[in-house]
C-alpha cells in the first residue's frame, strides 16, 4: 500500500513539475502579453493543483493535508482573477494583441448618408 502511495504521490508530483515547465516555456515564446498570461494562467493553476494533490497523497489526512487543501483552493481562486486584472490593466495601458484584429470591420466607403457603400 505504501509503495502505491509513493507512485501516485510521485506521478502527481512529476505531472505538476511538467505542466510548469510547459507553461513557462509557453510564457517565453508567445507573442504577447495576453498570449502569455492566457497560457501561463491556465497552466499554473493545473502545475499548482497537482503538486498539491502529491503533497496531499503523501502525507495522508492529517493536519497539514487540510492546510495543503486550504492552500490549493485559495490558488484555485485567486490565479484567475490575478490574470484578469493583468489583462484588463494591459488593455487599459493600450497594449495591442499581435496578428488579427478580429473586432474591426474592414474599411468600406460610406456614401452623404454615411450608410456604406456596399449592398445598394
Amino acid at each position: 500500500m505504501e509503495l502505491l502511495i509513493l507512485i501516485l504521490s510521485g506521478l502527481s508530483l512529476f505531472i505538476g513539475i511538467v505542466a510548469l515547465l510547459i507553461g513557462s516555456f509557453g510564457l517565453i515564446r508567445l507573442p504577447d502579453v495576453f498570449c502569455r498570461i492566457h497560457a501561463v494562467g491556465m497552466i499554473d493553476t493545473a502545475g499548482a493543483s497537482f503538486i498539491i494533490l502529491g503533497m496531499v497523497i503523501y502525507e495522508g489526512f492529517t493536519l497539514v493535508t487540510v492546510k495543503l487543501l486550504f492552500v490549493g483552493i485559495f490558488l484555485f481562486f485567486t490565479s484567475p482573477i490575478a490574470t484578469h486584472a493583468v489583462a484588463q490593466v494591459a488593455h487599459t495601458m493600450g497594449v495591442a494583441p499581435v496578428g488579427r484584429n478580429l473586432t474591426k470591420r474592414p474599411f468600406a466607403k460610406t456614401t452623404a448618408s454615411g450608410r456604406s457603400g456596399k449592398g445598394k
